[in-house]
C-alpha cells in the first residue's frame, strides 16, 4: 500500500509504521484501548460485531482497501483481513495504534482522520465502527470523509442506538449522542451519501442496558467503573445460558447474511456509498 500516494500529512517512522505530523484531539478515555485490550478477544459482543461486519462487507465488496479510522486496538481490522479483506488502519490514540501493530497489522497510520490528510478521492472505502457518536460536528466529518473517497466509494459503520439508551456510560465513553436508523440516514444524506443498507443489531441488549444502564443514571446510582466490571459485561455466560445467547445472536447473523434488516437493537450498522 503506497501510503504517499494516499495521504501528505504522515511520516513513517519504521516500517509499517506511520504517524501523523500534526497533532489531533479525540473524544475518548485517556486509557480507554488499554482497558479493552484485555477483553475483545474473549467477548461475545466484540465477537458477534465483527461477524456481522464481515457479513456486510461480503455483501457490499470495496474496491480495494477498508481504511479502518478510529480503529482502537485493530479488532476490526484483524477480523476483516482474517475475511480477506486488505485493511489500514488509522488510529489516533498511542496505545491502540502501538498495540494493532504489535497484533501484527500492517500499516498503521497513527493519525486522526484529519490530521493525516488523505488526500481526495484516495481511499476506495473507509469503516466507522463506533466512531461517529466521538465526533461532536458529525455531518463535517462525514462530509470530509466524502471527500477523500473515490467515485462510488463505500463506508461502513456502527453506532450506539436509541436516545432513550443514553446513561452515564455513554458520557464516560466521550460520546455525544446515539442514533436511530433515520437520523444516521439522514446525516449520511446530507453529507452526499446514498444509504445501500442499515439494521440495528444485537436485539437483546436494549432492555439490559435501559435497566442497568439508563435507569440508573437517571436515578443517581452509579455503577463502579472497573475494569472487573467490564470484564464481567463481555463474558459469555456459562452453561445454557451461554448456549442460549450464541443461538440467538447466530439467528440476528443469519438474518444479516441474508440480507434482512434488523428492527430493534442497542447498535446500527450501516453501507453508504458515496454519490
Amino acid at each position: 500500500m503506497d501510503m504517499e500516494a494516499l495521504a501528505n500529512g504522515l511520516l513513517e517512522l519504521e516500517p509499517g509504521f506511520w504517524r501523523t505530523t500534526e497533532e489531533g484531539s479525540v473524544s475518548y478515555p485517556e486509557h480507554g484501548h488499554l482497558s479493552y485490550l484485555e477483553l475483545e478477544d474473549n467477548s461475545y459482543w466484540f465477537r458477534h460485531r465483527n461477524a456481522c461486519l464481515v457479513s456486510i462487507v461480503e455483501r457490499f465488496p470495496p474496491d480495494g482497501p477498508i481504511a479502518d479510522v478510529g480503529g482502537g486496538n485493530g479488532f476490526v481490522s484483524l477480523g476483516l483481513r482474517d475475511a480477506g479483506f486488505d485493511t489500514l488502519l488509522v488510529e489516533p490514540g498511542a496505545d491502540g495504534a502501538r498495540n494493532g501493530f504489535i497484533r501484527g497489522l500492517r500499516p498503521v497510520v497513527h493519525a486522526t482522520f484529519e490530521s493525516a490528510k488523505f488526500k481526495p478521492q484516495s481511499l476506495p472505502a473507509i469503516g466507522l465502527f463506533d466512531v461517529v457518536e466521538h465526533i461532536e460536528e458529525d455531518a463535517a466529518f462525514l462530509s470530509a470523509l466524502q471527500t477523500a473517497l473515490r467515485p462510488q466509494g463505500l463506508v461502513y459503520l456502527t453506532v450506539p442506538a436509541f436516545g432513550w439508551l443514553w446513561s452515564p456510560e455513554d458520557v464516560e465513553a466521550g460520546h455525544f449522542r446515539r442514533y436511530t436508523r433515520r437520523s444516521l440516514a439522514e446525516a449520511l444524506e446530507v453529507a452526499g451519501f446514498r444509504v445501500e443498507f442499515a439494521t440495528y443489531f444485537f436485539w437483546l441488549l436494549p432492555i439490559p442496558i435501559f435497566l442497568m444502564r439508563s435507569i440508573a443514571g437517571r436515578l443517581g446510582i452509579r455503577r463502579t467503573d472497573s475494569q472487573e466490571l467490564r470484564l464481567r459485561e463481555h463474558q459469555t455466560p456459562g452453561g445454557a445460558g451461554g448456549t442460549l445467547l450464541d443461538r440467538l445472536l447466530a439467528l440476528e447473523l443469519f438474518r444479516l447474511q441474508k440480507g434482512r434488516g434488523i428492527p430493534f437493537g442497542s447498535s446500527i450498522l450501516a453501507v453508504a456509498r458515496k454519490q
